[in-house]
């Protein structure tokens, strides 16, 4: 049951998410504006991060294969994926994720979308903690190796 709650909070996090940053970008003058690069400077920014977050989304998905899954299932096993995109970053689709954010929140350079990006990482980093307690469990020595080989993120 904790599974699909932490799924579908998540899951109505990056609606709102979408839904805001939607709703900011149809008004001219939101509030909320912060103005810390020109608007041009601002959309090559956030589109490059936009590219950059399919690339490594697609890549995830490409590598993951039939190991994909929303959540965490206890009764599921699966195979412990360590090579591809998976050799820079334990977490890939994650990190899209994160980098999505972040590349909304630069685009519109607004301080609500700053707010849900904060909050949209402590979410997903409770889903990337809960995910590796799990692949512990399921691969222990094997998946602890691996941890101290690729950090978590892309850099930590």
């Amino acid at each position: 049951m904790q599974n699909n709650y932490e799924s579908a909070i998540a899951f109505v996090f990056f609606i709102l998410f979408i839904g805001v940053a939607i709703w900011i970008s149809l008004l001219h003058q939101p509030s909320g504006k912060i103005q810390l690069l020109s608007n041009t400077s601002a959309i090559i920014i956030g589109i490059g991060l936009l590219i950059l977050n399919l690339a490594i989304a697609g890549a995830s998905l490409i590598n993951i294969k039939d190991s994909w899954r929303v959540g965490v299932i206890e009764d599921q096993k699966t195979e412990l994926i360590t090579t591809g995109i998976y050799q820079f970053t334990r977490n890939p689709y994650f990190v899209s994720y994160l980098i999505m954010l972040i590349a909304y929140t630069i685009i519109l350079q607004n301080l609500i979308l700053l707010i849900l990006s904060i909050f949209g990482f402590f979410v997903i980093a409770r889903m990337i903690k809960k995910e590796e307690k799990y692949l512990y469990s399921i691969h222990g020595d094997v998946y602890l190796q691996y941890k101290t080989r690729v950090p978590r993120y892309l850099i930590i």
